[in-house]
């Protein structure tokens, strides 16, 4: 898996996780990096990667190695767009006798299918609004007040535009400061309104210094006025901090989409402060689903997300900005962006290759960090080969005794080509599809073993990220 990497600046032009082109294959990306899923101090060096839940403390990957860890959870679906159930039941059939049939007059069987039609639009309406409800109430059980987030798209689908889409999400975009390393306001990036209850969501990889430091973090609105922040919480295996900013009750908080919508070839715009420019506006389309990406270079900002990629114009300062559908709704934050390397001073800019993390991950890790300051993911207890490239699968090396993996039936040496009904090619692609589960749920592992298939339950453990 190409490596996204974080390169805190002193200029203007701030750290946005950068992925390195791949080595080994065309268009295939190839992990540069260690992960941190759970590897002891003895196993930094070497190219083999713990999927989550492996004992030890995190250990900061070395910049040089060729593995990476696995994935997170996943965003839960979102609500169904409402819709028709289908046509009117039939009447009833005429009685058959003696007696003359007697027939339905014209208007009273256009007004029975007027109404049974309205019935219908309105029964797959309320279908929609419940499912609406039942997700966000099932986020809210996990730290999220009801009636905190805005769902609804604010723009009509039939008339929205870049320009509509630019106005209305603009005054719920902010631009965050960061003190990096003693130096006040050397890391930049953006960062957008959650809720009603002054929460921002942005990447760990802007504020992780800052937070372990205890250095100051400001946002500033459109208009300019700059509010202190503090962190709620923060995760490097999603990337994500959600800070406090209480000042800023008076924003409206953007509307939220579903990623699981999307379709490639939508089209997206991004909004946040590349390079130091504020208030920026970008626009492309989806260019994949489900890429599996790798990002960063230390322990703290090191993390593997399912990403929604984009050619939108993505550069330094855009990290933890919204990417947002046509129709108003944010629908993924950015964090990274593909390099060809070169640049001034060192530094590529945009080449088309964008990737945000999917606003579904996003209300869960959200979610459970209202709730508790932390981010929790699933785990199965076993090491990945993140270093082979060929393709066929993920590579498990090391099987730990009691985890979930081994009580699966998961053994060293099998080869993983599908998690749930997500093909994976790679240890990479493995940790990702595992992250986009939640724990608890119980998975299906596709395994080849001596040549042979065979498929195995595992029901996931969780494991809680514990951040400074």
């Amino acid at each position: 898996m190409g490596v996204v990497t974080q390169e805190p600046q002193d200029d203007q032009s701030r750290p946005i996780s950068r992925w390195a082109p791949p080595t080994d294959a065309p268009g295939v990306p190839s992990a540069g990096q260690s992960s941190s899923d759970g590897l002891g101090e003895d196993e930094r060096d070497t190219a083999e990667v713990p999927l989550p839940g492996m004992p030890g403390r995190p250990v900061a990957p070395a910049p040089a190695a060729d593995t990476a860890p696995l994935p997170p959870s996943a965003p839960p679906p979102g609500p169904s767009l409402p819709g028709f159930d289908g046509p009117p039941p039939p009447l009833p059939a005429a009685a058959t006798g003696s007696s003359p049939r007697r027939r339905v007059p014209g208007p009273i069987w256009a007004l029975a299918a007027a109404v049974a039609f309205l019935l219908g639009v309105l029964g797959g309406y309320a279908g929609g609004v419940l499912e609406d409800q039942d997700d966000m109430s099932s986020l809210a059980g996990g730290g999220l007040e009801p009636g905190s987030i805005e769902t609804d798209a604010p723009l009509n689908a039939d008339d929205a535009n870049i320009v509509k889409v630019a106005a209305t999400l603009l005054p719920s975009t902010v631009q965050i400061f960061a003190e990096y390393q003693g130096v006040k306001d050397a890391a930049t990036g953006s960062g957008f309104v959650f809720d009603r209850n002054g929460h921002v969501v942005t990447n760990n990889h802007v504020v992780a210094n800052a937070a372990k430091a205890k250095g100051r973090i400001e946002v500033v609105d459109h208009k300019g006025r700059r509010y202190k922040a503090d962190v709620v919480g923060r995760s490097a295996v999603y990337d994500l901090a959600v800070l406090d900013v209480p000042e800023i009750k008076e924003l409206d908080p953007a509307s939220l989409g579903s990623t699981s919508r999307l379709r490639i070839g939508e089209g997206v715009v991004a909004i946040g402060s590349p390079l130091g420019l504020s208030s920026t506006v970008t626009s492309g389309i989806v260019s994949a689903l489900q890429r599996p990406v790798s990002t960063g270079q230390t322990e703290d900002d090191t993390s593997y997300i399912n990403a929604v990629q984009t050619d939108a114009a993505i550069n330094p300062g855009n990290s933890g900005g919204p990417l947002v559908n046509l129709v108003g709704q944010v629908i993924g934050v950015n964090s990274a962006i593909a390099t060809a390397g070169g640049g001034e001073g060192g530094e590529s800019g945009s080449i088309g290759v964008g990737f945000a993390i999917p606003i579904d991950q996003v209300k869960v890790t959200a979610a459970q960090i209202l709730k508790t300051g932390k981010a929790t993911y699933p785990i199965v207890g076993a090491s990945v080969d993140v270093q082979a490239a060929d393709h066929r699968g993920a590579l498990i090396s090391v099987v730990e005794a009691g985890s979930p993996a081994a009580a699966g039936g998961l053994k060293d040496g099998d080869r993983v080509t599908k998690v749930g009904d997500v093909t994976v090619t790679d240890g990479i692609g493995m940790i990702v599809a595992i992250r986009a589960h939640q724990p608890g749920e119980t998975v299906e592992f596709t395994v080849m073993r001596n040549g042979a298939r065979q498929e195995l339950k595992i029901k996931l453990d969780a494991q809680t990220e514990n951040l400074a």
